[in-house]
């Protein structure tokens, strides 16, 4: 071991298989840190199958360590994530609402089951190949830990890191943070990465490319009923609130339905707009604006703040999903777990389930589960 390393120190990379953990590892490595790779195996319901690389995944991380000449190990927290993730994504699920398991994946599973092992493993630090930065700064005489957005913002994954506390922030390092995604790849491709042109992948592994609602459908039964219009007519019959979300405009079963038309013989898209658990119907509006489309303020439960406490009532910035601008809100209500934001522009399908998480500018508060 290098003097530099030994005074560095220890970090246990989360390496994937995928472009941007590799690049960490390889970025860590110059800096002069002692890195260990942690290949994490989080699903096997259907390893085998067509959708999820991870035996793929596991080879391509083996080979990048052995590029970059670093150690790394394969660790199975499929059991963890199956009662920590997977069983409360089908609880959500079969609420009626739509969760994020990436949220909770990286609460749960990357800043905690995998934090936890690679203290044993001698760590001082980990690391992961997320678009996102630490900062320290000294707060009322103390050492605070900020999360801020990835210097690219069209990469920016502070969004799924919005649950990370003060302990785990303090011993978590986001390399990939101050660089731009075309860097990375350009980066690996000068170094020979065996994986320097790999996709990034687009989903979670348990559920991969495949459709969807055939995956949710081997773990929860249908449950048949009518889809509404506002006005109560019946146009169809959906086989189960789980398999729809708020804003959804395809799959309805409803496309030979035309509603009201232009002139013209047109007609604007049918979107799912609401769902009614207690008497089982799906209510679907006609237009992107439909008045129940759109919401100027939300509710939120189970918050975590990045700071431990809430930040103070003021104005502020939120996206309710990911793929989403922010949008100045004001907080204006935040006891116990709870908070409230109102918006100066109505949002579009705010869904319970997913998380609205609050900036600052460039730094991410925290945030809480739409209810």
């Amino acid at each position: 071991m290098s003097e530099s390393s030994q005074k560095k120190g220890r970090i246990v990379v989360g390496m994937s298989g995928g472009v941007d953990s590799s690049v960490t590892a390889w970025l860590l490595k110059q800096q002069g840190y002692d890195v260990l790779g942690l290949f994490m195996k989080n699903w096997e319901d259907d390893d085998d199958s067509e959708y999820c690389s991870s035996r793929q995944d596991w080879l391509d991380a083996a080979s990048v360590a052995d590029v970059i000449g670093v150690d790394i190990e394969a660790v199975n927290f499929a059991a963890d994530y199956k009662d920590r993730v997977f069983a409360e994504f089908l609880r959500e699920y079969s609420a009626g609402r739509t969760p994020n398991p990436d949220v909770l994946c990286n609460a749960e599973i990357k800043f905690k089951a995998f934090l936890d092992h690679a203290m044993t493993l001698g760590a001082d630090l980990i690391a992961t190949g997320h678009y996102a930065r630490v900062r320290a700064v000294e707060h009322n005489g103390r050492r605070e830990f900020q999360l801020l957005k990835g210097v690219d913002t069209s990469k920016d994954q502070s969004y799924f890191l919005h649950r990370l506390n003060q302990a785990q922030l303090s011993r978590t390092r986001f390399p990939l943070g101050e660089l731009p995604k075309t860097e990375v790849r350009r980066i690996a491709a000068e170094l020979g990465l065996p994986n320097a042109a790999k996709k990034d992948s687009t989903g979670i592994c348990f559920i991969g490319e495949r459709p969807f609602r055939e995956f949710l459908n081997r773990y929860l039964p249908t449950k048949p009923g009518p889809i509404k219009t506002p006005e109560g007519q019946v146009l169809g019959q959906h086989q189960g609130l789980a398999f729809h979300t708020l804003g959804q405009r395809k799959g309805l079963g409803i496309g030979g339905v035309k509603g009201q038309q232009r002139e013209d013989g047109t007609a604007d898209a049918w979107y799912a707009a609401r769902k009614d658990m207690a008497s089982n119907t799906l209510y679907v509006v006609q237009g992107h604006d439909h008045p129940w489309l759109l919401a100027t303020q939300l509710n939120a439960a189970d918050a975590s703040w990045i700071a431990g406490d809430p930040p103070p009532q003021a104005a502020y910035a939120a996206k309710t999903r990911y793929r989403q601008a922010d949008a100045p809100c004001t907080l204006s209500r935040a006891e116990g777990n709870e908070f409230s934001l109102s918006f100066s522009e109505a949002q579009w399908a705010v869904t319970p389930g997913q998380s609205a998480v609050l900036y600052d500018g460039d730094i991410c508060l925290g945030g809480g589960i739409i209810v």
